[in-house]
């Protein structure tokens, strides 16, 4: 098979152009090839000497798709390299986006085809620019790519550096939408990722905040996805949905207002809640894919937390059994879990069957949390000014007695 050999950085181009039609033309025979072949670089060589890189990128595209699974990885990485390379000759900021605009969406095109190679090149594309906006147009078709290739793992590791890229981007809300929106899908694919798929879909939710109903209306349909995910994870136990225009609109939507009501059960309500609303809308939990006895398990912790932060410090043990509905042998195991999971920090006195609360974690933190917060704060700042003020009059005292004990000394 043949390989590209470069032999200097002027010839890198024309290498290429000459490899990758001889292979695209190669069963055509060989007066008709080398005719084919000699045109090419010809014109290849004009764009060159005309500083045409635009229409070079596209010339050698064109021959590049067409034997991209007639060659081995490392020929087709190295064919690309120096394709994507022409960017860097770009003479203005519009031909540069066309040219990466025309590279990635050539790279895109078969998503099926190699995705991890395509992705790779999309990368040092990536990598070869240093226009931010450019950057950021590369990126979305990366993302595209993954989605359609099926391969999200190859994504995952840039998304650690997600904050440093809205950075160095500088994009606009619309396009943070669209990019959140994009890395949402991304990461829906992969099943290790459900904590990161509801991040990336809480961040694009946020971005709808301000907007007018119509706008909003677009994000009906992941609002009501972002509420199944939170139902669904078992380890998710507060969000901030419920602030949120773009879920808040689905209060009183025809299609979604029982969602919107599942979620207010789980951060606001406890377990009876819960299974009187299943007992009315099972079809609707099926047809979301939640399963019932999960979801009972979820309510069950999340309803103890919620006895630790509405009930006195000390819970009865019958109170628990009968709020989780379990048994009396249940109750420590359910306890258990719920310290676990980080829910709550407490002691269970089993001699007098009480669970005494020092902390428990809010579901969400609206009126009623700041105004319990500002009640703590204001009861700990009393203690500290009676602390200081039971230390100064003790220093006052002992300052009053070595006082007089010097005198008796004089």
């Amino acid at each position: 098979m043949a390989t590209i050999v470069q032999t200097s950085e002027e010839d890198a181009a024309l290498t290429v152009v000459r490899f990758a039609s001889e292979l695209a033309w190669a069963d055509a025979g060989s007066e008709a090839a080398e005719a084919q072949v000699n045109r090419l670089c010809v014109e290849a060589q004009e764009c060159i000497v005309m500083g045409r890189w635009l229409d070079l990128a596209s010339l050698m595209l064109t021959s590049a798709d067409l034997i991209f699974s007639k060659v081995s990885e490392k020929d087709m990485e190295c064919v690309f390299t120096v394709i994507c390379n022409l960017v860097t000759k770009s003479g203005s900021q519009k031909e540069l986006f066309e040219m990466a605009e025309l590279i990635s969406s050539k790279i895109g095109q078969q998503p099926n085809d190699k995705p991890a190679l395509r992705l790779k090149i999309l990368f040092n594309l990536y990598n070869l620019l240093e226009d931010p906006y450019c950057r950021f147009h590369v990126y979305m078709k990366a993302l595209d790519l993954a989605l359609k290739g099926k391969v999200p793992e190859y994504i995952l590791p840039s998304l650690k550096k997600m904050e440093s890229f809205l950075r160095e981007w500088n994009i606009g809300i619309v396009e943070q939408r669209q990019l959140f929106l994009a890395v949402a899908n991304v990461l829906k694919e992969s099943k290790s990722a459900a904590n990161d798929y509801f991040k990336f879909l809480t961040k694009y939710l946020a971005t709808f905040s301000g907007e007018d109903a119509h706008t909003l209306s677009e994000a009906k349909e992941e609002a009501a996805h972002a509420i199944v995910e939170f139902v669904r994870a078992p380890n998710m136990f507060k969000c901030d949905l419920l602030d949120m225009p773009a879920v808040g609109q689905l209060e009183n939507d025809a299609k979604y207002s029982l969602v919107y009501q599942l979620l207010k059960i789980f951060l606001a309500q406890r377990l009876d809640a819960y299974l009187e609303f299943q007992a009315a809308n099972s079809t609707l939990l099926k047809s979301y894919g939640l399963v019932h006895e999960d979801c009972i398990a979820k309510m069950r912790l999340l309803s103890l937390v919620d006895l630790g932060s509405k009930e006195s410090a000390r819970i009865p043990y019958a109170l628990i059994r009968d709020t989780l509905r379990i048994n009396d042998d249940e109750v420590e195991l359910w306890v258990v879990k719920a310290i676990a999971s980080k829910l709550i920090d407490c002691k269970m006195d089993q001699m007098n069957e009480v669970v005494v609360v020092s902390r428990c974690t809010e579901r969400v933190f609206g009126q009623y949390q700041w105004e319990t917060l500002r009640t703590k704060l204001a009861t700990w700042r009393g203690n500290i000014a009676n602390v200081i003020g039971t230390i100064r009059a003790n220093k006052i005292v002992d300052d009053g007695s070595q006082a007089v004990q010097g005198l008796a000394i004089r």
